[in-house]
């Protein structure tokens, strides 16, 4: 099959530049061209090569020298993450949350992050800097996104969701149960 797709490939290319073209069947019921007669061939006729030639690209205007832009433009962000909580993670009755935001490249200055957790902003963190402690964290399954806008209040970048998990020991515990105090 690939001789075959070859063959034809080659007879493209070959019908491309050639005027005439002869074609036959052998005794094997195989069809075959060439530039070349054969006996038994029959001419084929081949239309002429179909070409395009682009325009000539438009003379580049005279621009008068005008207000330069900043030296320094920021690079796009070409990613964003939680790096920490762990994904999956398990915290054990923990008295608050490190979050970690990594961006690439780093932070631009004036642009802030905001985290949400489990879809809502959360309210009072601060949102320059890429580290931030959430305190108190509630027992059950959580997901934290960090997102990242512009000084202009754009959104530049979102992460992925970063879901953990808190397990707080129950007030029914027994071994949460207050003792009696000694009569």
């Amino acid at each position: 099959m690939r001789q075959i797709l070859f063959t034809l490939m080659l007879l493209v290319c070959s019908l491309a530049l050639a005027g005439t073209v002869y074609r036959w069947v052998d005794e094997n019921g195989v069809v075959h061209y060439s530039d070349t007669p054969h006996p038994d061939a029959e001419k084929v006729h081949v239309d002429s090569v179909q070409t395009y030639k682009a325009p000539a690209a438009p003379a580049a205007a005279a621009t008068t020298p005008g207000p330069s832009a900043p030296a320094s433009v920021p690079v796009a962000y070409q990613s964003c993450a939680i790096a920490a909580p762990v994904d999956d993670s398990t915290l054990m009755n923990p008295d608050s949350l490190t979050v970690v935001v990594h961006t690439e490249p780093a932070l631009h200055s004036g642009d802030q992050v905001a985290i949400q957790m489990d879809g809502q902003p959360i309210p009072g963190l601060p949102t320059t800097g890429t580290t931030f402690t959430i305190s108190p964290v509630d027992r059950g399954t959580h997901t934290v996104t960090a997102v990242v806008r512009s000084s202009q209040g754009t959104l530049v970048c979102q992460s992925s969701g970063v879901t953990f998990h808190v397990q707080q020991p129950s007030v029914l515990s027994p071994i949460n149960r207050p003792t009696p105090a000694p009569h």
